[in-house]
């Protein structure tokens, strides 16, 4: 699990680095990063993952990634108990609430909510599953 704010060029260093000793996968974790370091990040093999942020109408640019990202390295969360979605914005953040962020999601990646959640599923299962046997 990566959380990275701020810090694109020194988190990839990172990660490319420590990926030369040993090869690994993981998440990034409530992305907020730029286009350029979602990609960078899915090449390296990590999947992506979406929290209520990308519901704030102020996340243009992010919910533009978004669509970018392949659904089969795409992951959604709740980050409990912050960044609660849209139209939850001002409670504490549970995780039934990932159903508006997936919901959110769907609808920009042009597919069914159930879709989303059964290849987010899926993903979630393939993520943890290749960490579990490391």
């Amino acid at each position: 699990m990566v959380h990275t704010r701020d810090a694109e060029a020194d988190t990839l260093d990172i990660l490319r680095r420590e990926m030369a000793r040993a090869p690994f996968t993981g998440v990034i974790h409530c992305f907020t990063a730029s286009q350029a370091f979602a990609e960078a990040a899915l090449a390296l093999g990590f999947y992506i993952s979406l929290s209520g942020i990308v519901t704030f109408k102020s996340a243009r640019d992010l919910q533009e990634t978004a669509r970018s990202l392949p659904l089969e390295m795409l992951l959604v969360e709740t980050d409990a108990p912050y960044l609660a979605p849209v139209p939850m914005r001002g409670k504490p953040c549970e995780p039934a609430f990932v159903a508006h962020t997936a919901a959110f999601v769907a609808n920009l990646k042009g597919v069914a909510p159930a879709e989303l959640a059964r290849i987010t599923t899926q993903n979630a299962y393939r993520l943890f599953h290749k960490a579990a046997r490391r």
